[in-house]
């Protein structure tokens, strides 16, 4: 049976897609495909430190920053929810050094930032390629964005090191916790069963990739996450997806990293 936070999972990535469908089922801005033309930075990282007496943004000050609309016009992005963002507050895990995973995954700040700012963005369908298709063939491609992969981004900004300190307790984690922990978030319980290295992602000045398996009583889900730190700024990507398994959201991270210049 599954739990309660498998549901919550689900529900989560089940609603933004069908936000995308009472919105974008009229195709795609962005390429034949869908996907877009955004690429990631191949330069390496430089592991640039922060200014040790940098001040911290407030969440005001961050949302300019934010990766928008106009920065992926072939995706649909929506800002997070006051449950989203209230459900971050009450995450907890059975190993302590898992926690800053947790809270990566869940859209909450890692640490003690100055500010944090979410939104979450969800690729627009392709553009149907025949116009003269029936009702039923046009609901089924509809349908077919349940199953895209759904990203969380949330941009925390620090004082002195405190970005290098949270990006630390994250690369620690991915070593720690790599057989599995226990996670609580919202007030239900649910397990994660393996943490392994993703594909690499080299932007920013610091960056890590990683994909979480969550196994529930059979049922399986994947979550990509994606953490880059620039500068006195850490950026959380968290995709999953109603198929079970999530893709790494190369085109959301490009066009955020993008934005902090």
């Amino acid at each position: 049976m599954r739990t309660a936070f498998f549901r919550r999972t689900v529900l989560c990535a089940s609603a933004v897609s069908l936000a995308l469908l009472a919105t974008a089922c009229g195709g795609s801005s962005g390429t034949a495909d869908g996907k877009s033309d955004a690429k990631p930075d191949t330069k390496p990282a430089t592991s640039a430190p922060a200014a040790a007496g940098a001040k911290g943004k407030t969440a005001a000050e961050l949302a300019p920053l934010l990766v928008a609309q106009a920065d992926l016009p072939d995706h649909v992005l929506k800002p997070a929810t006051a449950e989203e963002i209230k459900a971050g507050t009450d995450l907890a895990s059975d190993v302590a050094a898992c926690l800053p995973l947790v809270q990566a995954q869940s859209m909450a700040p890692v640490g003690a930032p100055a500010g944090t700012a979410r939104i979450k963005g969800v690729a627009k369908p392709k553009q149907d390629a025949d116009p003269d298709a029936s009702e039923a063939e046009k609901a089924k491609a509809g349908l077919n964005v349940l199953g895209s992969t759904v990203t969380a981004v949330a941009l925390s900004s620090y004082d002195g090191k405190g970005a290098e300190e949270a990006f630390a307790s994250l690369k620690s984690a991915g070593t720690t916790c790599a057989g599995g922990f226990g996670i609580r978030t919202g007030g239900d319980a649910g397990k994660i069963s393996k943490v392994s290295p993703a594909a690499p992602v080299t932007v920013g000045d610091e960056a890590l990739a990683y994909t979480l398996e969550l196994d529930d009583a059979g049922d399986k889900a994947t979550t990509e996450l994606v953490v880059v730190r620039r500068g006195s700024s850490l950026v959380t990507f968290s995709a999953i997806s109603l198929a079970g398994t999530a893709e790494q959201p190369k085109a959301v991270v490009a066009a955020q990293v993008k934005k902090l210049g």
